[in-house]
């Protein structure tokens, strides 16, 4: 009889075991980061942020557990985030603002669940060009590569060539990828490539080392113009020494990567992880070089769509937003 009871009162002390363990598990919140390829920046960054996440997240008493997926970048993304496939997403700020209003290649499918969290690191536009050519108004009657029809650099190209009072009839497009484009131009096969990415960019260091270029500057009236109308575009400087050859500083554009949700997301797990991504910046800067430009400060830079509710409510807390 008391073998019977010892035994009972341990199948019960399982039973109670394997059912806490349960509800241990029914406690976790999943949290998922659509990023990019597994050779871009999107995709490192977002599983430093998934474990960020994953350490420094609580929601009343639940566990959020984050993981980071990878892509096809930042139009893939969107759309994702537009069938409420995943629950956030990395977007480059022009393709965000294309998507929310049904511009470009989102045109009359405009996704007004899109939601922002915050921004993240900027990256550079880099027109590329062959010696010689100097300013946007040389590229006239030449061959320049914008990367995929329907992309974001490809919306880039023609934003561009707006300002400058040009059209793609005006230029010999060409849609090679950034690899692809510039060993193009090293081997004089192209005039000019317009490579957006964080600096310095290996392709354009590849170059550089064995061939003279230039790199055009995206400044002036034309320049000012766009950024009125579209307002995501950010200016920076290209430092000299960036490249070999490159002995001036360039004045140039530069296109935030954002971190965006969509509205069906909880404004509570929107709050908990928009916390955890600014209050961790440091953590961040180790994984990449790009992960020490996200910081609270410029959060909101070049994100023109609507803040979810909790990101809002956090940068409030934090005297972003008055």
């Amino acid at each position: 009889m008391k073998k019977t009871m010892k035994t009972l009162l341990i199948s019960a002390a399982v039973a109670v075991s394997l059912s806490s363990g349960l509800a241990q598990a029914q406690e976790r919140v999943f949290f998922g980061i659509a990023t990019g390829g597994t050779g871009g920046t999107y995709y490192p960054l977002g599983g430093m942020l998934a474990q960020v996440i994953s350490n420094n997240s609580e929601l009343a008493g639940k566990k959020l557990s984050a993981t980071a997926e990878t892509g096809n970048a930042s139009v893939a993304n969107a759309s994702l985030l537009g069938r409420g496939s995943i629950e956030s997403a990395f977007v480059a700020a022009d393709v965000l603002d294309a998507a929310y209003n049904g511009k470009n290649q989102f045109k009359g499918k405009a996704i007004k669940s899109l939601r922002a969290l915050g921004a993240l690191y900027p990256e550079t536009v880099q027109l590329v060009a062959q010696p010689g050519l100097n300013s946007f108004s040389d590229l006239k009657g030449r061959s320049i590569s914008s990367g995929s029809p329907g992309s974001g650099q490809w919306q880039l190209l023609g934003d561009l060539l707006s300002a400058h009072g040009m059209t793609r009839g005006d230029i010999k497009e060409d849609y090679s990828s950034f690899s692809q484009s510039a060993e193009k131009v090293k081997d004089g096969n192209l005039d000019a490539s317009l490579i957006t990415a964080g600096s310095p960019t290996a392709s354009i260091v590849e170059l550089s080392n064995g061939h003279k270029i230039s790199i055009i500057p995206l400044t002036g009236a034309p320049i000012k113009k766009l950024q009125k109308t579209q307002p995501y575009y950010a200016s920076t400087v290209l430092p000299a020494g960036t490249y070999k050859g490159l002995d001036k500083d360039i004045e140039t554009l530069a296109v935030r990567a954002i971190w965006a949700t969509h509205a069906g997301l909880s404004d509570d797990i929107a709050y908990a992880v928009t916390k955890a991504l600014y209050e961790n910046t440091d953590t961040m800067a180790k994984v990449h070089v790009k992960g020490k430009e996200i910081n609270l400060e410029t959060a909101l830079q070049s994100v023109s769509i609507p803040l979810h509710p909790g990101a809002e409510r956090y940068y409030r807390e934090k005297g972003i937003i008055k």
